[in-house]
């Protein structure tokens, strides 16, 4: 008889629905828990139950252990699943559930203590044997002692948070210069992330790969390795492409790192689902980095290569069942890719972005795991990631291909995203070869940010022709031939652009007083969906509008938003910054204000910092002068573009 019957899952998004499709195969009630910003999304939908436990900030629901045990009882669930992020690799939460008389669907609390603490765990795994990469993981944190440690590490040396994790926390300090900065910010976010602002210091290895294992232990001693993920290409630490087998691994290799993982999660008289993270050198030696002691959110590749269901094995072992297979019974069949899809703008510096999804039509050649729908909100107050896509294929190109094929289909409207980065980076030639490390995006920004002028020019083109039909659909072909003078925004840039019917669809258009162009509308259904002829060349879009001014279309697998301006009065050319104020630049909640009104700043000085999902972003002086008004405070949360302050003459 099993141990449960209903699971509580105290997370939300694509890893709650993920977690209720196989609780559900298996017989499972399931309920969610979800805050007042997440009352109508889509894992509160989908579950049997779902109980409110709280305000948008995660303090105030998704890391509220009292609010998460209460809903439990509440609902009568008997296990609960913390997915990822938020409580996953919480000890306390996890004593809660078992004092709760709950059964906590992952590790014992005191491994997810041992292994949590970075500091602690280099040590344990010093101990087991376990290759490590030098540093300090003293309990000094003054300063002046992680300076001069710093120094006796050698240049370059990575600072990381102790209770850190997705890349928050962490820093790298190429030299002394900026060693103390970088160790504040650090500090300060991993204190504002995870309420302890406690760091170690390891020595950087230059561009290695990024290698995890994924184990398996159960409670009757039984462990096993499910073979590697290589999680090479990342920014900020945060990774953005995963994929099984790695490229750099030999089947040898595997076994030893394997052989290293399995000791590792025995060592610690480890339960359930794990992941060792090494680094990799391009002499094929490896170092323990960290051990994650829950599911990961690449855990789809690892499914599709060994055709084995992660979740459920979770849910097995927390039920007191032995392991179903031995390391021998483990196949790798293929190659698998996954991409996270998140709603960042990269031409903006990444910066997160929040709003509605107007549209949403996932590949149906890729599995794609999300919690999305046409109208879905995409809160600023958690992680960027909306959806996760996945590719397997025979071989390791035929998984790439089908991966950029399945991307490029894949619609998602409202809120700009990294697909068209996540495009060029599966198709870039260094990422091709599998010789891509964790320098990968960073080296290669200018190449896969670049813009594409060919598909820009056609996009303006379908711009204009969206705005030239407008409310009126179909244009008839007894219209007048008069020009029409169009005034428009397509993504960041704006464009003016002088549009003459010809009649029966057709229309010259000419861009920003270059030559016309002549391009003819082919279709344009009611559902937006449409086609158009240009160069002897017919391509397909599909538009969604959003505002009277405002609309989104998706073409040749990139979203882009159209604002039509041409009823806005032309602004007056203004320097940058030269108006004094300082807006935000993404909606976010004020966690520190630098300055106070009446302080002389430099141009470019920090004067106000802001949390977007889960991540820091600093706001500059756009000039010089003085502060002349603070229109925040901390804790206010603030939609882009709000004025946050203002700067006068000095």
């Amino acid at each position: 008889m099993s141990a449960f019957h209903k699971v509580l899952i105290a997370n939300r998004g694509e890893i709650a629905v993920r977690v209720m499709r196989t609780a559900r195969a298996m017989g499972y009630r399931t309920v969610a828990v979800y805050s007042s910003a997440d009352a109508d999304a889509e894992h509160v939908r989908q579950a049997d139950q779902a109980v409110c436990i709280g305000e948008p900030l995660p303090a105030q629901s998704y890391l509220n252990i009292a609010a998460i045990i209460e809903a439990a009882h509440a609902s009568g669930a008997e296990a609960v699943h913390p997915g990822y992020g938020f409580l996953a690799e919480n000890a306390d939460f996890a004593q809660a559930c078992l004092d709760a008389g709950l059964v906590f669907i992952g590790p014992s609390p005191a491994a997810i203590r041992a292994m949590g603490d970075k500091a602690g765990a280099k040590r344990l795994m010093q101990a087991a044997g376990v290759p490590c990469i030098p540093g300090y993981q003293g309990e000094d944190q003054r300063a002046t002692t992680l300076t001069a440690e710093a120094e006796r590490i050698g240049w370059p040396v990575m600072i990381k948070a102790t209770a850190g994790g997705g890349g928050r926390g962490m820093r790298l300090a190429p030299s002394g210069a900026v060693f103390a900065e970088l160790l504040q910010s650090a500090q300060s976010e991993a204190l504002h992330a995870f309420g302890d602002a406690t760091v170690i210091l390891e020595r950087a290895i230059v561009a290695p790969r990024h290698i995890e294992i994924q184990v398996f232990a159960d409670r009757h001693g039984n462990a096993i390795h499910l073979g590697e993920r290589d999680c090479s290409v990342q920014r900020r630490h945060q990774k953005v492409i995963e994929e099984s087998p790695s490229p750099a691994v030999s089947p040898a290799l595997r076994e030893r790192m394997g052989a290293t993982a399995v000791a590792a999660a025995k060592a610690i008289g480890y339960e359930g689902a794990g992941t060792l993270e090494f680094l990799l050198d391009a002499e094929g030696q490896y170092w323990f980095m960290e051990m994650n002691t829950r599911l990961q959110v690449e855990h789809p590749v690892t499914e599709a290569v060994t055709g084995l269901d992660l979740v459920e094995l979770q849910l097995r072992i927390a039920a007191g069942e032995p392991l179903p297979l031995e390391q021998n019974d483990v196949r790798m069949s293929g190659h698998a890719m996954e991409v996270r899809l998140c709603a960042e703008d990269p031409q903006q510096g990444f910066m997160p972005q929040s709003g509605t999804l107007a549209a949403w039509r996932p590949s149906p050649s890729l599995r794609t795991e999300h919690a999305l729908r046409d109208g879905a909100a995409v809160p600023p107050f958690y992680d960027s990631m909306i959806a996760k896509l996945v590719a397997h294929g025979r071989t390791r190109d035929e998984a790439r291909q089908r991966l950029i094929a399945g991307l490029r289909d894949t619609v998602a409207l409202g809120v700009a995203t990294n697909q068209q980065l996540l495009q060029r980076a599966l198709s870039h030639p260094v990422f091709a070869d599998g010789n891509a490390t964790t320098a990968f995006l960073a080296e290669h920004a200018d190449a896969l940010l670049a813009p594409d002028v060919t598909m820009e020019e056609r996009a303006v083109w379908l711009a204009a022709l969206l705005l030239q039909t407008g409310e009126r659909g179909w244009p008839s072909p007894l219209a007048h031939t008069l020009p029409n003078a169009l005034r428009f925004a397509l993504d960041s840039k704006v464009h003016a652009v002088r549009v003459t019917p010809q009649g029966s669809g057709r229309f010259d258009v000419a861009v920003d007083a270059s030559p016309p162009t002549a391009v003819e509308l082919l279709s344009l259904s009611g559902d937006g969906h449409m086609r158009f002829l240009c160069g002897g060349v017919s391509e397909h879009a599909l538009a969604v509008r959003t505002s009277a001014d405002r609309s989104w279309f998706h073409f040749r697998g990139q979203a882009f938003e159209l604002r039509d301006l041409t009823h806005v009065a032309v602004p007056r050319a203004e320097a940058a910054g030269g108006d004094g104020l300082l807006r935000a630049s993404m909606n976010g909640r004020v966690i520190a204000l630098l300055v106070a009104e009446g302080d002389a700043v430099a141009a470019g000085q920090p004067l106000v910092t802001l949390e977007a999902m889960k991540m820091e972003h600093v706001h500059c002086a756009p000039r010089a002068g003085r502060v002349a008004a603070l229109h925040v405070a901390v804790g206010t949360q603030v939609a882009a573009r709000h004025v946050v302050a203002e700067i006068a003459d000095a």
